[in-house]
């Protein structure tokens, strides 16, 4: 009884589809790299439903709020939360990269340096190194463009426009398009909830693509770096965000990782922290934190508070100095951390993000050679995993944070969703 319970949970499904994936990538290479399509054409189905999904969180969430000044206070609560986190990434990397030292006894030479490696990461990095650019950018040519774009803050811009505007038509008038809304809305948890039975073979795909094209030789030659960030991820997840939750929300940290455990697996054999990102809203609201601050929180921080990304970004340009034997001064690393306090933020819109980002940050920064990014390209891949898992704990966390600071969060269900998982004593 017990194993057939076990089998058919998600999470169970999902480790045993990525042990499958990696045994296949570490035996039948070439086989596990042809099951790429599998793990993108999951995260395909799960894309395709993010953007209408948080287009009628958003617009009813605010629809429905009595003070339309609260939208603007939750928004400005949620960037100086994501600013204060951020920062606080950025200098731990700093810190750990610089007391572990992982690229120290490298001694790469800059003369062997292969640009062509890089090239097309240089080119889509010198794409969206404008940061005025950026800014436009996040405004949608037309309301179907917001829609079905990828570009979350797009979707955030016009929605909550609309969601202000049917909040002023009153509430009579605005009826009929809330109702569908929230028809719409069901349909597509509805959606999810099939999309989700894929989980398995995504993570599978995915991860056997990644052990078979890379292969664990790639874990070896550049392991101390790996295992530095994975720590320094770790310290973070536990120390930093652990602190803020038990002191602001009497959350324990480690309750919520097991809350939202089925996610975190999918995240890991995906890559991806989009992946999870349904039906992570989906739990917040089940736990007490108002449609509102989950709608405009979660997608803000997939661009705002990407905690992982910045602790890869900071700990992966110290080490590819240390690499090459380029001593940085402490100017030039607080002249680092002040570049990437502005490089980090927008990196989701991208593909490959944390490596476009550092490819766009080193020519700002101008000590290293933008090609000594090949060095740590074998191995991006699988820190990709720390990076996305990093990143939508911290945003949970900031959900979590947020909606108490603004008094839009029911204290009394969320203590109950997180003893709900815990094993029963």
């Amino acid at each position: 009884m017990m194993i057939k319970r076990l089998s058919r949970s998600l999470y169970i499904q999902v480790v045993a589809g990525i042990l499958v994936g990696i045994a296949l990538g570490v035996f039948y290479p070439d086989f596990a790299m042809k099951m790429k399509p599998l793990g993108d054409g999951f995260i395909k189905l799960i894309k395709m439903v993010i953007a209408p999904l948080i287009f009628s969180s958003i617009v009813l969430g605010i629809a429905g709020m009595q003070d339309v000044k609260k939208v603007g206070k939750v928004g400005l609560s949620a960037l100086v939360y994501f600013e204060i986190m951020t920062t606080i990434a950025l200098v731990v990397g700093l810190v750990f990269v610089n007391w572990i030292g992982p690229g120290n006894h490298m001694n790469a030479d800059p003369e062997t340096l292969d640009p062509t490696l890089v090239a097309e990461y240089v080119k889509e990095a010198a794409e969206h190194k404008d940061i005025m650019s950026w800014i436009i950018s996040i405004i949608p040519d037309n309301v179907i463009g917001a829609v079905a774009s990828d570009n979350l803050l797009q979707v955030l811009v016009f929605a909550v426009l609309f969601g202000i505007g049917l909040s002023k038509i009153g509430v009579e008038q605005a009826k009929p398009v809330i109702n569908v809304l929230q028809s719409f809305l069901k349909g597509l948890f509805a959606i999810i909830k099939i999309i989700m039975y894929l989980a398995p073979i995504g993570a599978m795909g995915a991860m056997g693509f990644t052990i078979g094209r890379y292969g664990v030789e790639a874990l070896s030659s550049l392991g101390l770096l790996m295992v530095s960030f994975y720590l320094t991820c770790l310290f973070f997840i536990i120390i930093v965000i652990g602190a803020v939750l038990r002191f602001y929300a009497k959350v324990n940290v480690l309750h919520l990782i097991r809350y939202i455990k089925e996610e975190l697996w999918i995240v890991l054999g995906t890559s991806s922290s989009e992946s999870a990102l349904p039906n992570v809203m989906q739990k917040l609201e089940r736990a007490g934190c108002s449609k509102s601050v989950v709608g405009l929180v979660i997608p803000t921080g997939y661009s705002f508070n990407l905690d992982g990304t910045c602790i890869y970004l900071t700990m992966a340009a110290v080490f590819i100095a240390q690499a090459l034997n380029m001593d940085l001064s402490l100017q030039q690393e607080i002249s680092l951390l002040l570049i990437l306090l502005l490089t980090s933020k927008g990196a989701a819109g991208v593909t490959g993000s944390g490596f476009v980002t550092l490819a766009a940050t080193l020519p700002v920064f101008g000590h290293v050679p933008v090609e000594a990014v090949g060095l740590i390209l074998g191995i991006d891949r699988f820190m990709s995993e720390a990076r996305a898992i990093t990143n939508i704990i911290g945003n949970t966390a900031a959900t979590i944070v947020i909606a108490k600071y603004e008094k839009e969060l029911d204290e009394a269900t969320l203590h109950e969703q997180l003893q709900s998982v815990l094993p029963n004593k």
